[in-house]
């Protein structure tokens, strides 16, 4: 395997690894990621029937509105949300989901912004280690 590092701009810092579950697809969280069981749910989506629990979910951004914090915050409090999560830019869903799940469960989880150029890199399968100043070390399934 292939390891490289890229380098994104730590929305929400934190450390965090886990195998990659990526979509070039927006997604959005109400209707579409099930909070009990961390299955993506959304049958249009391109990760339909997928599991997101405990992996490092890799989408541009989420599609909807503040439904999607409250989403995450109940597959947080669950267990059943991803450890971290990568985007394409600044997604305020997912970063004011970390902040409340850090003051309400003390589990926050980090939230990377790459580039889309590095974003475009990411694969499904790949293990990716999260540092707490956005470094990603990937190595990357073949």
């Amino acid at each position: 395997m292939e390891k490289i590092k890229l380098i994104g701009k730590p929305v929400i810092a934190g450390n965090a690894s886990g195998v990659a579950l990526v979509s070039r697809e927006p997604l959005s969280f109400w209707g579409g990621y099930d909070w009990k069981s961390g299955e993506i749910t959304d049958r249009r989506h391109p990760l339909s029937g997928e599991n997101a629990k405990g992996k490092v979910l890799v989408v541009p951004f989420t599609r909807g509105s503040s439904t999607t914090t409250a989403v995450l915050l109940e597959a947080i409090r669950e267990g059943t949300a991803p450890v971290a999560i990568i985007t394409t830019a600044t997604d305020f869903f997912f970063a004011l989901a970390s902040v409340v799940a850090g003051e309400l469960y003390e589990k926050s989880f980090p939230l990377i912004a790459l580039s889309e150029s590095d974003f475009d890199l990411l694969k499904t399968g790949d293990q990716i280690e999260i540092t707490k100043d956005g470094e990603l070390i990937i190595e990357q399934r073949n």
